[in-house]
C-alpha cells in the first residue's frame, strides 16, 4: 500500500447482516431500523475521514478507531445478557446488537485496502501506549 493511494482505493462499503436482522423478534422493526439507520452513519462517518485521509496510514487509523470503538460498544452489550437473563428478561436485542458491532467489524476487515495494515496499526498503538509483554 502506498501512501498516496487513488480515493477510489479506499472505499467503504458496510451493511447490515441479513442473519442480524432475521435474528430479532417480529416486533424487531424498530431495532432493524435504528441497526440500519447506525450502519449508515457510521459508514458515511468512516468515507468522509478515509476520504479527507491524506495518506493511507491516517485512512486505517480511522477505520482502527472505528473498530476499537465497535469493540467497546460490544463488550457493553455482551455485559447486558447476564443482567437482562438475570433480571428475568430477554437479552436478545442485546445479542443482535452485540453482533451486529462483530459483523460490522468483520466487514471493515474484508475490505483488501484494509486488511493487511488494520492489525499492523493495533499493534502499533499498543506499543505507542506503553505496553509491552513479557514486563
Amino acid at each position: 500500500m502506498t501512501d498516496d493511494a487513488p480515493e477510489t482505493d479506499r472505499e467503504i462499503s458496510l451493511g447490515v447482516p441479513q442473519g442480524v436482522l432475521e435474528s430479532l423478534p417480529e416486533d424487531g422493526q424498530n431495532a432493524a431500523a435504528d441497526m440500519k439507520q447506525a450502519v449508515a452513519g457510521l459508514e458515511r462517518s468512516l468515507r468522509e475521514a478515509v476520504d479527507s485521509a491524506d495518506s493511507d496510514s491516517e485512512a486505517v487509523g480511522y477505520a482502527v478507531d472505528a473498530i476499537e470503538h465497535l469493540e467497546d460498544r460490544m463488550e457493553t452489550y455482551d455485559d447486558f445478557v447476564p443482567e437482562l437473563r438475570a433480571w428475568g428478561q430477554s437479552p436478545i436485542y442485546a445479542i443482535a446488537w452485540r453482533n451486529l458491532y462483530a459483523e460490522v467489524i468483520a466487514q471493515l476487515y474484508e475490505h483488501e485496502w484494509l486488511a493487511a495494515h488494520i492489525d499492523r496499526e493495533r499493534n502499533y498503538r499498543l506499543v505507542e501506549d506503553g505496553i509491552r509483554f513479557g514486563d
